[in-house]
């Protein structure tokens, strides 16, 4: 739930709205249709708190938890509607800096929603581009840290690789086992997990079905961070907070550039870095943060 001061700053900017995805109902083909508007009050199958990262400003974070406990967090078209829509409008509030993504202790997602999707054709699936949309969150301009504990699977692990750290719990288990379902990966499964652990680990995990648990996860590099399952949240949250308090251009720099190393070749990649590094100079947080490296004191960023 949010603070009332926190829902406040967003309704305003919107005085009703009466579509179903404002009364709670959202699906992924529904999120097109908003522009920033407000978060809700309260989502039908996440939870989100939106947290000041310290004392001194108005820096936050966002905490966004899957919600379908009964279901292990299996991703349907409203849980992902929900996710959409409040990722959307954090990503547009200049004073959340971090969001953090999480589950449960179970499952953080075990999967799409097969009963939501068992019956559907062919015709059906290709006239909607099924799961483009969830292609949105690794668009965000925000950084996203998913935290994993339990069941990653799936929809599940292809939503984590999404993000842009993923941290787990010692109990977690990743897996695309879409192979005993008849069908692939259709979010990632095959794109970003080979381009994570590299085509021998990928190809047997999507050939087999087997899991990867966090040890081998951790080796592999597709975690970054290995936490007990009691801390796991709350280191997630540092994690968050730590990022939040740098300069907000240099992070959207990192982002862009790291994310691009996956797509261009080292010359093009080192070109991108080179004009995002030089482009920095124009910001008064480099300005900032060289000038308090100099004078030994903690830089105060933006």
């Amino acid at each position: 739930m949010f603070s009332l001061k926190i829902v406040s700053r967003f309704s305003s900017m919107v005085p009703n709205c009466h579509t179903a995805a404002c009364n709670g109902f959202a699906t992924a083909n529904q999120i097109r249709l908003f522009s920033v508007a407000s978060l809700k009050e309260s989502y039908g199958n996440i939870l989100v708190d939106v947290q000041k990262a310290n004392d001194k400003d108005n820096k936050s974070i966002a905490l966004i938890t899957l919600n379908r406990p009964r279901a292990l967090n299996a991703l349907n078209d409203a849980l992902f509607g929900d996710l959409l829509h409040a990722t959307h409008l954090l990503d547009k509030d200049k004073d959340v800096r971090c969001i953090v993504l999480t589950g449960s202790t179970k499952a953080f997602a075990a999967g799409a929603d097969i009963s939501e999707m068992k019956d559907k054709t062919y015709e059906e699936c290709m006239a909607v581009d099924m799961f483009a949309e969830w292609q949105q969150i690794s668009k965000l301009k925000t950084p996203i840290v998913a935290a994993v504990a339990g069941f990653c699977l799936g929809g599940g692990c292809e939503l984590a690789m999404m993000c842009d750290i993923i941290v787990c719990s010692k109990s977690a288990k990743f897996g695309q086992p879409e192979i005993n379902l008849g069908v692939i990966a259709g979010a990632g499964g095959t794109q970003r997990l080979t381009k994570r652990i590299g085509k021998a680990k990928s190809m047997y995990m999507n050939l087999t079905g087997e899991f990867m648990n966090a040890e081998e996860a951790f080796m592999s590099g597709l975690v970054a961070k290995v936490f007990d399952n009691e801390t796991l949240v709350e280191e997630a949250l540092k994690i968050a907070k730590n990022i939040a308090a740098k300069g907000a251009l240099s992070v959207q720099a990192a982002k862009e550039a790291v994310n691009a190393a996956e797509d261009l070749p080292l010359q093009e990649g080192l070109r991108l870095e080179r004009r995002l590094f030089h482009a920095l100079f124009a910001t008064d947080d480099q300005k900032e943060g060289m000038a308090a490296f100099l004078e030994k004191r903690p830089a105060n960023f933006k």
